[in-house]
């Protein structure tokens, strides 16, 4: 079952989850907003629960990625072909004339072509492309200077547009059609099984160091989500998937453990295969392996098809004084948004140290959301455990973090 969080104004949202709510295996939360400027607040509080963002159109999908929000499959409603053809067909009805208008938010090529489908002629379509930073001011001023020069039409995109055009001038506003809706379905879909299958890809990894380094390696890898293997020839296999090594590895750019490792116990090699099977994985964690013994005594290599061999940095994100949000967001799966709340909440405190209680009231989530952040944090090497607080009386103790942020 996909959990979708659609993100829009209230009444497309609507109309949206009716559609969406239909297709086997998807269950929808709305996220409605009045304006677009509200997108970030509004994805910001969404449940920990959805799994991929469907947006009602390209404005508040442009402005949550640009605040860097889109730490899951995402996709948005296009208004091309039937949508504006059904505003077409309404400038018919209304008797007014369908070459003379002004639209924004679409493509210059995407209203010509839907036009020229129509055997409706294009030069006296108006268009205003969407460009980030474009707002419902600029949209306005655009229809309203069109409107001066004698177009008689307003289309838009944008509901915060809408509400002032549709009392100055003729104005419609543009809304997906069934067909457009369950197009972007798909491909949030195709994209959300991708990731998936990404995720569970086979990952072996193949590791050369001292025997008396094998406590250090099996727990160094239970941050890998992986199991260790002793050989009879003294080396060690690493199993585990791409998803836990990807978020470890921070987007396969850094293996911590190398320089752990070897600064304990002297050389280390490490190669690590990404495959579909485990003999392709291990066959290409042995060429990694291969590789990584030419870069010194501490190396990492991933190995991937396509040839594709990718060298990991040993230096661990703890290191660092203030870690790259961008780096950590990938590695944890979490947005820099909730990252930089929690900086936030470091910086009010005496200390670095946080319970679950104290991250749900920051971050405005419940516990059980707050624990697979921290738990999150700690697997990408930004979170440490180190004791329990009591409650003073009855209940559960509760689990104090380290962070480094």
């Amino acid at each position: 079952m996909v959990t979708v969080g659609v993100v829009g104004p209230r009444d497309l949202v609507t109309s949206t989850r009716k559609v969406v709510g239909s297709m086997p295996g998807v269950t929808t939360v709305a996220l409605p907003y009045r304006t677009e400027t509200q997108t970030v607040e509004v994805v910001r509080g969404a449940p920990g629960e959805v799994d991929a963002w469907l947006f009602t159109g390209v404005v508040p999908y442009e402005v949550a990625s640009g605040a860097g929000l889109l730490d899951r499959p995402a996709s948005f409603v296009n208004y091309t072909g039937a949508p504006l053809l059904t505003a077409m067909i309404h400038l018919l009805k209304e008797g007014h004339d369908p070459s003379s208008f002004s639209i924004d938010i679409l493509d210059v090529g995407q209203v010509d072509e839907t036009l020229k489908e129509a055997g409706i002629a294009t030069s006296g379509a108006h268009v205003l492309p969407y460009r980030r930073g474009l707002t419902a001011a600029d949209i306005v001023e655009f229809h309203q200077e069109r409107a001066a020069e004698g177009v008689g039409v307003a289309i838009t995109c944008l509901r915060s547009a809408y509400d002032v055009l549709r009392t100055e001038t003729t104005a419609i506003r543009l809304a997906p059609s069934i067909h457009s809706v369950r197009y972007a379905m798909q491909q949030l879909l195709v994209a959300f099984g991708e990731a998936r299958s990404d995720d569970a890809q086979v990952a072996v990894g193949l590791c050369e160091v001292d025997a008396a380094a094998e406590g250090d390696l099996r727990r160094e890898a239970s941050g890998l989500g992986g199991t260790v293997v002793a050989q009879r020839d003294g080396r060690f296999f690493i199993f585990t998937t791409r998803g836990p090594l990807e978020v470890a590895t921070s987007g396969f750019t850094e293996l911590p453990l190398v320089a752990k490792l070897g600064a304990a116990h002297g050389t280390i090699r490490v190669g690590f295969g990404v495959g579909g099977s485990a003999a392709e994985a291990a066959a290409l964690a042995r060429r990694a392996l291969g590789r990584a013994g030419r870069l010194g005594k501490e190396a990492a290599v991933v190995s991937m098809r396509n040839d594709i061999d990718l060298t990991l940095s040993g230096t661990s994100l703890r290191s660092l004084r203030r870690p790259s949000l961008s780096l950590l967001s990938e590695r944890a799966g979490l947005s820099k948004a909730t990252l930089v709340r929690l900086q936030e909440m470091l910086a009010a405190q005496d200390d670095a140290t946080v319970t679950t209680r104290t991250v749900a009231a920051a971050l405005s989530v419940q516990q059980r959301t707050a624990r697979r952040v921290l738990n999150r944090l700690e697997r990408a090497g930004a979170a440490q455990s180190t004791g329990r607080q009591g409650l003073g009386g009855s209940g559960r103790p509760l689990v104090t973090y380290h962070l480094y942020l």
